[in-house]
């Protein structure tokens, strides 16, 4: 007995050792990520999740989120970046499991997949200062693939003082909210409340084969990648659509992640919903492990909300900004590839004043002819329609000339050349 108990105590030590860092020929990579922001307060969990002068209080927070590389093993990141000054998250529980039938935006799990997360060598439990990220013990022997919804569920028994704090309101995904700590029940009460938002969690990383995996995609993008128009939880999304394109060609060939880190109405020059893209880099891409790519599709609102007096100047600073992030990643050997903005005009639509369009024609025009970007993804002429190329194809269109539906998104997806990947698989090199 001795001599198994001291064979399983190698085992275990040898195990962790290999997720902690030690070369196995594997690496940390993400396999979902969601850009923190400020929660609006219009977009604050419900009451009596959010009270007088605090929010989660003896809360439970069940929330679904969509892996996009297999691993064997995953550790969650959660977020109190944006909390206010002082107010600590007290994370009382947190369990994984795939939630029923694998279904996005359910309140209810498989039952024999609950796992119970820890954090900084096996506390249930842990405070994150008002600014900071948490990352959890690694969950080992998990096997998660590719398209795998994944169900986080939160408790939180002390509450955060003030009104601010970290999610991402378009998630296009259902979680929920109760009272008490149900981190280990099957299936929420009926009481259970539906918020179609995220809260707290920042980032999944799988432990995944180097030789097996080109690393993760990145996209940086606004209300046009975070999917507004798609189908809750639904996933479809362009990225989304990307992801299903490489799963089907991969074959058991090298994975990849997609990372989907953009908010509805970001922009690259100002703040505003989330900070501003030249400002986020370091945060949603520099900071996290096994980047390979990037695919840079914003603009459109700086171009849409730029007083009409600074149009000139606003696409002059976009193009610099363009230049900017394209030097900081290559500096890191990673690919960027340019997208296009797509059509922003039509009745009513603010965004397609002629002036606001001239410039968007004139960025476009830098981004597919400068030669600064890896490679170009032509958005815009994915998605035109050929007889108005300001607007949208009416198929696409959600209405607003601005968005577009599943059917557009897919042909966004279509529009990235795969074989981009196994071209710049190496990196790319700083040009001094």
């Amino acid at each position: 007995m001795a001599i198994l108990r001291g064979f399983l105590l190698g085992l275990g030590l040898a195990l962790a050792g290999v997720v902690q860092g030690h070369d196995d020929g594997s690496q940390w990579v993400d396999l979902w990520a969601s850009m923190p922001q400020e929660v609006e307060p219009h977009n604050l969990p419900p009451a009596p999740f959010t009270g007088e002068d605090s929010i989660y209080t003896n809360t439970t927070i069940r929330q679904t989120i969509h892996l996009t590389q297999p691993a064997p093993h995953i550790r969650l990141s959660l977020s109190n970046e944006f909390g206010g000054p002082s107010a600590d998250l007290h994370i009382s529980a947190v369990t994984i499991a795939l939630p029923l039938n694998g279904t996005a935006g359910s309140p209810s799990i498989q039952p024999r997949t609950l796992r119970q997360v820890t954090f900084s060598g096996g506390s249930k439990s842990f405070t994150i200062p008002n600014g900071a990220i948490a990352i959890s013990d690694p969950i080992r022997n998990l096997n998660v693939k590719a398209e795998t919804n994944l169900a986080v569920t939160i408790y939180i028994q002390q509450g955060q003082q003030g009104k601010r704090i970290s999610g991402h309101p378009g998630s296009r995904t259902s979680s929920w909210f109760i009272n008490g700590d149900h981190t280990k029940a099957v299936d929420l009460p009926s009481e259970a409340v539906r918020v179609d938002r995220w809260f707290i969690l920042s980032a999944v990383e799988g432990w995944v084969d180097k030789k097996r995996t080109l690393g993760s995609l990145v996209i940086i993008g606004d209300s046009i990648t975070d999917g507004r128009g798609s189908t809750t939880n639904g996933n479809d999304r362009w990225p989304d659509q990307l992801l299903r394109r490489l799963e089907s060609q991969r074959r058991g060939g090298s994975g990849m992640s997609v990372i989907n880190q953009a908010a509805g109405g970001n922009r690259v020059l100002a703040d505003g919903l989330g900070p501003n893209a030249l400002g986020r880099i370091a945060r949603d891409v520099l900071a996290h492990n096994g980047v390979k790519y990037v695919v840079l599709f914003e603009g459109v609102n700086d171009l849409g909300t730029a007083a009409e007096g600074d149009l000139v100047k606003t696409g002059d600073r976009l193009i610099q900004a363009y230049e900017q992030i394209i030097t900081r990643l290559h500096g890191r050997g990673i690919a960027v590839f340019g997208a296009t903005i797509t059509p922003m005009s039509g009745p009513g639509q603010a965004y397609g004043e002629p002036r606001r369009e001239e410039q968007r024609v004139r960025v476009n025009r830098w981004i597919r002819t400068s030669g600064r970007f890896d490679a170009v993804i032509d958005f815009d002429k994915a998605v035109r329609d050929p007889k108005n190329e300001t607007r949208l194809r009416p198929e696409y269109d959600t209405g607003d000339y601005l968005h577009l539906n599943p059917t557009g998104y897919k042909a966004m997806a279509e529009a990235v050349d795969l074989r981009l990947f196994e071209r710049f698989r190496d990196g790319v090199s700083s040009i001094v």
